[in-house]
C-alpha cells in the first residue's frame, strides 16, 4: 500500500466515522426512550447490532472512497465520484436524526430510499474508477436496502 494511498482511505475513514458519530448522537436521542416503545418488524435485529454494524459499514465505505481518492481528485470523474459519495454520506446522517432524534419514520423513510438510490449512483461512478471500491460499497448498500425496509415496517406498524 502506498503513503498516498494510506493518507487518502485513512481521512475518508475518519471522515465516514465522524458522521457516523454524529449520526449516534441523533440515534441516542430516541434509542432508549422512544424506539424500544414501537412495534417492530419480525425481520428486526436485536439493537446491539446496529451500532457495530454502522461503524463497519462507514469503515468500509471510507476505504471505498479512499481507493477512489487515491486515483486523483484532479481527475473529474474522481471529483464527481466523491461529490455522491459525499452527498450520501449527508443523507446518511439525516436519516438517524429524522429516525430517532426527530421520531419521523416517515420522512426518514423517503431519506433513507434517496439514501439507497444515491448510494446506487455512488456505486456505477465508483465501478469507473476502481473496482475494489465498487466491490466494497457493495454491502453498504445491502445494509441500507436492510434498514428501508425495517424503517418502511416501523412507520407501517406504528401510525401516529
Amino acid at each position: 500500500m502506498s503513503h498516498k494511498l494510506l493518507i487518502s482511505s485513512t481521512i475518508a475513514v475518519s471522515v465516514c466515522l465522524l458522521f457516523g458519530f454524529l449520526a449516534g448522537i441523533a440515534t441516542e436521542a430516541g434509542i432508549y426512550d422512544w424506539y424500544p416503545e414501537l412495534h417492530k418488524p419480525w425481520i428486526n435485529l436485536p439493537e446491539w447490532i446496529f451500532g457495530p454494524m454502522w461503524i463497519i459499514m462507514y469503515f468500509i465505505t471510507g476505504i471505498a472512497a479512499g481507493l477512489v481518492w487515491h486515483k486523483g481528485f484532479y481527475h473529474k470523474w474522481v471529483k464527481v465520484a466523491l461529490y455522491h459519495f459525499g452527498f450520501q454520506l449527508l443523507l446518511s446522517a439525516f436519516w438517524s436524526i429524522l429516525f430517532f432524534g426527530l421520531h419521523k419514520p416517515f420522512w426518514a423513510l423517503l431519506d433513507i430510499i434517496a439514501l439507497f438510490i444515491l448510494v446506487l449512483i455512488t456505486i456505477r461512478w465508483f465501478r469507473i474508477i476502481s473496482g475494489t471500491a465498487t466491490v466494497l460499497m457493495i454491502p453498504y448498500a445491502m445494509w441500507i436496502m436492510f434498514a428501508a425496509v425495517v424503517n418502511f415496517e416501523v412507520w407501517h406498524l406504528n401510525p401516529i
